[in-house]
């Protein structure tokens, strides 16, 4: 699992997310987090263990209690690192190659198509075994057999 994985995974918990959203605005002990979220404070202490192993929050020592504190550095790398994942882009080549049944568009809206894909398959008959060479070409370019047929 990649760390942009273990991170969305971590954050795709409601209850974590809230406490991210809640450190967001202010620092917090265990005890006032619990009581925003209404729950129980074993149960905040169980979360803040996980958002701490990912490196999302940090712990301060205030006297008695520990302070919670969101490394923001690790939210926008992670914010960067989708914002990369959005902008992706693949050519026909790569894209045949490695990411069957997906459409990609490419900067300017143009479709980029996939090896299961077709680009316009109004123009297509029923099936890929009932297309003719020319709508298979207009399709998918010089292509010998329909990429869209199951193996």
């Amino acid at each position: 699992m990649t760390d942009i994985q273990m991170l969305l995974r971590i954050l795709g918990d409601e209850t974590r997310f809230n406490i991210v959203k809640l450190l967001l605005n202010h620092n917090f002990c265990v005890g006032a987090l619990a009581s925003r979220l209404g729950i129980s404070a074993p149960a905040v202490s169980q979360h803040l263990q996980l958002l701490r192993k990912a490196g999302l929050v940090k712990g301060e020592k205030r006297g008695y209690w520990t302070h919670y504190v969101v490394d923001r550095e690790v939210l926008m790398q992670l914010a960067d690192d989708l914002a990369d994942l959005a902008a992706a882009t693949a050519t026909r080549e790569q894209c045949r190659a490695g990411c069957p049944d997906v459409n990609i568009l490419a900067e300017g809206g143009e479709k980029k198509m996939c090896k299961c894909t077709c680009q316009f398959p109004e123009k297509l008959k029923g099936k890929p075994e009932e297309c003719s060479k020319e709508q298979i070409e207009e399709c998918h370019g010089n292509e010998k057999e329909h990429p869209c047929k199951e193996d």
